[in-house]
C-alpha cells in the first residue's frame, strides 16, 4: 500500500502558517501525507509547520511550487531570476519542514502555451536545462530532490509528456531530478497511462491521482487497474497525492479552469478519492 497524500490547493490558496489548522482534519480522514502548495515559502515557518505535521502522526514528502507569470525559467531574464530564487527557497522550505522532493512544472510558468519553431524550442530548452543543472546542486547539497511535471497543452507548451520529461532530464545528467507525473495531465497528453509509468520508471517521483475531470480520483473513466498494475510493475515506493480543485479557492479555480462544482465540496473529494485509493491500491 502506497501512502496517500492530499495536496492543500484543494483547500487554501496561498498556503499559510495558519492553513496548518487542516492538518487535524487530514489526520482524521485518514491521509498519511499533506503536499504543502508552497506559493510563499518566505512567509511559511518551517519549524513550526512540522511540528504541527508530527503532531498530527502527518508527514510532508514532498512540496509543490507554483508558476505564475513572473516565474520562468524560460521567461525573459527577470523571470528566469525571479524563478531561480523561488525554487531555491522552496528546496529551503522543504528541507525544513522534513521533505524529500519539491514538485511541479519547475521549467516554466503555467499558461505559458504557444506555437514556436524548433529553433525557438531548442534554445529554451538550453536555457532550462542549464538552470535545472543550478538548481540540482543546489537541492543536493541539502539532500532535497526536485520532479518535474508534465503539463497538458492548454497549461504549457514545453513538457506536456512522459517522455518528454525524461529527455529533459537525460539532458540535465542530474541524480537530483526526477519525474512527476498526474493521471489529470496524462488523460489528456499520454496514449497509455501505464505504458508511461513504466517508461518513467525508477524516476518516477511521484503519481497525482486525480480523476479525469480533475474531480475525484475513482469516480472517472481512468483505467486505474492499467495504472496499479504499472506501479507494481516498476517497484513504485513513492507516494499517491490527490491534486484536486474547487470553485471555493478562487485563485486556484481560475488557474485550473474550475468554472463548476465537479464533486461537491474538498471534504467530498478528499474523503472519496481516500476511500477509493486505499480499496484499488490495497
Amino acid at each position: 500500500m502506497y501512502p496517500i497524500g492530499i495536496n492543500t490547493f484543494l483547500f487554501d490558496s496561498p498556503f499559510t502558517n495558519q492553513s496548518i489548522s487542516w492538518f487535524h482534519k487530514f489526520a482524521q480522514w485518514g491521509f498519511d501525507t499533506v503536499e504543502i502548495a508552497a506559493e510563499d515559502p518566505l512567509f511559511l515557518d518551517g519549524p513550526l509547520i512540522k511540528t504541527a505535521l508530527e503532531k498530527h502522526h502527518l508527514k510532508c514528502t514532498s512540496v509543490a511550487a507554483a508558476f505564475g507569470p513572473d516565474r520562468d525559467l524560460r521567461g525573459t531574464p527577470e523571470q528566469q531570476q525571479a524563478s531561480i530564487k523561488y525554487i531555491k527557497e522552496v528546496i529551503d522550505f522543504t528541507k525544513a519542514v522534513g521533505g524529500e522532493f519539491v514538485v511541479g512544472p519547475l521549467y516554466s510558468s503555467v499558461g505559458r502555451a504557444d506555437a514556436v519553431s524548433s529553433t525557438d524550442y531548442a534554445m529554451q530548452e538550453e536555457i532550462v536545462v542549464a538552470h535545472l543543472k543550478e538548481l540540482c546542486k543546489y537541492a543536493e547539497a541539502v539532500q532535497i530532490k526536485l520532479a518535474i511535471e508534465p503539463l497538458n497543452r492548454f497549461e504549457t507548451d514545453f513538457i506536456n509528456t512522459c517522455e518528454q520529461g525524461l529527455k529533459l532530464i537525460e539532458k540535465v545528467g542530474s541524480n537530483s531530478l526526477y519525474i512527476h507525473l498526474d493521471t489529470f495531465h496524462m488523460n489528456i497528453e499520454e496514449k497509455y497511462l501505464g505504458e508511461s509509468i513504466k517508461k518513467a520508471g525508477s524516476r518516477l517521483a511521484l503519481l497525482h491521482a486525480c480523476g479525469s475531470d480533475r474531480g475525484t480520483p475513482g469516480g472517472d473513466h481512468t483505467n486505474w487497474n492499467e495504472i496499479k498494475e504499472a506501479l507494481s510493475a516498476i517497484n513504485y515506493n513513492g507516494q499517491l497525492v490527490i491534486e484536486s480543485f474547487t470553485p471555493e479557492v478562487k485563485v486556484i479555480a481560475k488557474a485550473a479552469s474550475i468554472w463548476r462544482t465537479i464533486d461537491g465540496s474538498g471534504e467530498n473529494i478528499a474523503r472519496g478519492g481516500l476511500k477509493f485509493l486505499k480499496e484499488q491500491f490495497a
